[in-house]
């Protein structure tokens, strides 16, 4: 990874950065553009889309950037780039189409919206990051098809969870070991929080309720490692994961995982609660090599058969600068799907549910996500809760049943429902 700085410091002297655009400006992405203003040599945040143009503003203002010009048309913000100026607009089709821009983050958390956005970037072949999980949980080895088609690169993000599960991952197996587990470490995991229990901790750090709530009930968590098992093509032990609560450090874990049954899975992702060194990430490994099982043991690592790995903290924004340059000048990807899903988020009443209800979005009141086999969805008609938010209740379920298609009524028109059917036909699901 240190290659990528020296990459950027060479944009840097040669006047030549690379140009970001972000679509999506809350409170990550307000972070990510001060990040890539002040911290970042040899890139830029060239554009901001976001539907309410304030808070685009607003985004550059925190950020010591001032009087970005606004713009209507892709044309319009190569001109205000070109010139050495920063462009904002409400329509993400500007950021798509601009000549001046060489990747886009998409940061909006909104599975329906982002889907379109995702969808017209693999038209427009702008490379794109996504810092949006839940789309990307739901329809994203269909996307990550479509990107490899247009020659563009698709990528999650350094920084979050997957991303830094990812790194992880490639490290441990380039050492020449046998990755087994990849593992999330949680401080709290609650499927019953609701907006309002965590109104407080929103409010403390200047979040949406809603994406607070989503971390701690369970459905964020899901979604991050249903990312991973799609990019290692791991499985998961049952529905929910094991998720066990272990207040020790990471490295006492190595005796409690049966290393037959990773085997016989295939590997499994998974995540703890509680356990140091938090909050970051972890992988379990094995080394057939008696001679390597030898020096490992002499590194402190223990006698096997698993081994630990972690990175004892995930950065979020911070890392997604590295994430735009390694797609943009080595065409490499963070994270992303190896084929076919290997598990999906299905969503779960969280409350006892009326017929005639709307499901409301993630985080919400209504359900909660939990990680499932992706064949189990398909074969049981699982509703992901990707495709939830919207729906309308045909029947009463009770609290903690997950709910299935023939539960609900679809809203019309959607293309996330599009593409999830046109991902379940291509991989034959």
């Amino acid at each position: 990874m240190l290659i990528i700085d020296t990459a950027l410091q060479k944009r840097e002297k040669e006047n030549n950065p690379v140009k970001v655009a972000l679509i999506g400006a809350g409170f990550m992405g307000r972070g990510l553009v001060n990040q890539v203003e002040n911290s970042t040599p040899g890139m830029r945040m060239v554009a901001i889309c976001n539907r309410t143009p304030a808070n685009a503003q607003r985004a550059y203002r925190e950020a010591g950037v001032e009087n970005a010009a606004a713009v209507e048309t892709a044309a319009e913000l190569d001109r205000v780039v070109a010139a050495g100026g920063y462009a904002i607009t409400s329509d993400y089709r500007v950021v798509c189409e601009a000549a001046q821009v060489d990747i886009i983050v998409e940061a909006t958390g909104a599975v329906e919206y982002g889907a379109h956005i995702v969808l017209y970037a693999i038209k427009q072949k702008k490379h794109m990051v996504l810092m949006n999980a839940e789309v990307d949980a739901t329809v994203g080895p269909l996307l990550a098809k479509k990107a490899e088609e247009a020659g563009i690169v698709l990528t999650g993000c350094d920084g979050d969870q997957p991303g830094v599960e990812m790194n992880l991952y490639r490290f441990v197996k380039g050492l020449g070991l046998k990755p087994l587990v990849c593992g999330n470490i949680k401080g709290l995991q609650d499927a019953y929080r609701n907006p309002t229990t965590q109104e407080g901790f929103a409010k403390r750090w200047g979040q949406d309720p809603a994406m607070v709530t989503s971390f701690a009930d369970g459905t964020k968590v899901s979604f991050e490692q249903a990312l991973v098992a799609n990019a290692t093509g791991m499985s998961i032990h049952k529905r929910g994961m094991l998720g066990m609560d272990h207040t020790g450090h990471l490295d006492e874990l190595t005796k409690v995982y049966d290393v037959q049954e990773l085997e016989r899975l295939g590997g499994a992702v998974d995540y703890v609660v509680g356990a140091k060194p938090a909050p970051g990430v972890f992988v379990m490994a094995t080394q057939d090599d008696p001679k390597q099982q030898h020096y490992l043991n002499y590194y402190k690592l223990g006698e096997g058969p698993l081994y630990s790995f972690y990175t004892p903290y995930h950065l979020c924004h911070l890392e997604v600068p590295t994430t735009c340059a390694r797609a943009v000048l080595f065409g490499d990807a963070a994270i992303k799907p190896l084929g076919p899903p290997m598990v999906d988020v299905v969503a779960t009443a969280k409350i006892d549910l009326k017929a005639g209800q709307v499901l409301d979005g993630l985080g919400g009141y209504h359900t909660y996500g939990q990680a499932e086999r992706a064949d189990i969805t398909a074969r049981e008609k699982l509703l992901p809760m990707g495709v939830a938010v919207g729906c309308t209740l045909i029947r009463d379920i009770p609290k903690d049943q997950v709910l299935t298609y023939e539960d609900v009524i679809l809203p019309e028109g959607r293309l996330i429902d599009q593409l999830r059917a046109e991902q379940t036909a291509y991989f034959g699901l």
